[in-house]
């Protein structure tokens, strides 16, 4: 089953990587397009963005089966 925090989390390290600072919510909202406070909504109710994610994983090159199905021993992409 998919958790809307352990997708979130990928999300904030991707953000991380290429900030190198601490990642708020805020920040996560602006990086999948949604103002700050839509996020605090799905958050809350735990609703995955699957559309904003997969806009998201493409902009940053990254794979979308990544974000959404990580696996403690998968090899990591690297992160542009």
């Amino acid at each position: 089953m998919l958790e809307f925090s352990n997708i979130m989390k990928r999300i904030k390290r991707v953000l991380y990587e290429e900030k190198n600072d601490r990642i708020y919510d805020k920040d996560v909202a602006k990086a999948l397009g949604f103002k700050p406070s839509y996020y605090a909504v799905i958050k809350k109710r735990e609703r995955i963005p699957y559309e904003a994610i997969a806009l998201f994983a493409d902009k940053k090159n990254i794979s979308l089966n990544w974000i959404l199905f990580y696996k403690e021993n998968a090899i990591i992409p690297p992160i542009k």
